[in-house]
């Protein structure tokens, strides 16, 4: 058992840190709650049905974890959003560069003005690149409203930067 959560924890610590990070937007914290989440998912290994992917119930469990954060902590922000393929372009010129960093940072102070469920469907969908199926069963959501909370949270953060010239999907 120590083996295979060994191997789990060096096949999967990259993506739950990345997750927790989009969702708290401080590496420090991300760290702490990532070495949290696989401690938990340890000590509740027993717990683990093998219903889920193993990426999944480690997900939910950082998930709760990030939640509990910031309900004692009584601040509901979340994670920077951004357009991947805006992120690809390797020949950027240094002006190109220097705006792109803008776009980032504009699209990600709207992210933290639109609702929390927007922002947590957007995360899953874009930046994790989970199907819609995958978030439902993530977050106990129908299929419908992870497509309505997405589109939503979308039209809220275009709404907030406006449609010029920001790259976004």
């Amino acid at each position: 058992m120590l083996q295979q959560f060994q191997q789990d924890y060096e096949k999967h610590s990259d993506s739950i840190f990345k997750y927790i990070y989009y969702l708290v937007g401080n590496k420090e914290l991300a760290e702490d709650l990532t070495q949290e989440t696989f401690f938990k998912a340890y000590q509740y290994m027993h717990t683990y049905r093998k219903e889920a992917n193993i990426l999944t119930w480690l997900r939910k469990i950082a998930r709760n974890l990030v939640y509990d954060y910031y309900r004692r902590k009584r601040i509901y922000q979340f994670i920077p959003f951004f357009q991947k393929d805006c992120l690809q372009d390797e020949a950027l010129l240094p002006e190109e560069f220097i705006l792109k960093g803008e776009t980032f940072l504009a699209v990600f102070q709207a992210l933290f003005k639109i609702k929390l469920e927007y922002r947590e469907a957007i995360i899953l969908r874009y930046i994790e690149e989970l199907s819609v199926k995958e978030v439902s069963d993530l977050l106990g959501w129908s299929e419908a409203k992870v497509k309505n909370n997405t589109t939503r949270g979308l039209r809220a953060v275009r709404k907030i930067l406006g449609e010029e010239g920001i790259c976004y999907e």
